[in-house]
């Protein structure tokens, strides 16, 4: 979800990501990928690149994790990373929900990663994109569903 709820724990985040970047004195796209577990954050992946996690800022953000990465290593000004409304992202893993229903899911973006289905594989994600939290959530409720 985008963006996060809990400003504590993103703040903290944030302060982690930030030490790392300046110790390794880094450019380009890092990520950490956190669970929230009994309210304290635990690092679950660190990824020097693009990631997983940072999809939902291809229609979410104002600037994307792929745009900014090469911006980054290019030496160039960033984009504004703020969120564009309220976000979130679900993964599809072992089989992709009917097109036909997900499509009618408002705010929905369909990303199908072409791959052969198996259990657990990745298959594709879609990013929900809405106005308010609730929309949002309708949305993601939804799309559980399917």
């Amino acid at each position: 979800l985008a963006p996060y709820r809990d400003e504590a724990l993103h703040a903290q985040a944030e302060r982690y990501l930030h030490a790392l970047l300046e110790h390794f004195d880094y450019a380009g796209v890092l990520t950490i990928e956190f669970f929230v577990r009994d309210g304290a954050l635990l690092a679950n992946e660190i990824a020097p690149r693009v990631h997983n996690s940072g999809h939902w800022t291809i229609e979410g953000a104002q600037t994307s994790q792929f745009e900014n990465h090469i911006r980054a290593i290019l030496g160039l000004p960033l984009g504004a990373t703020t969120a564009r409304g309220h976000t979130a992202m679900l993964n599809f893993l072992g089989q992709l929900p009917a097109l036909r229903d997900a499509l009618r899911v408002a705010g929905l973006h369909f990303h199908d990663y072409g791959k052969s289905p198996r259990p657990g594989r990745k298959l594709g994600h879609c990013t929900l994109t809405a106005a308010t939290p609730a929309e949002r959530d309708a949305a993601l409720a939804t799309m559980l569903t399917l």
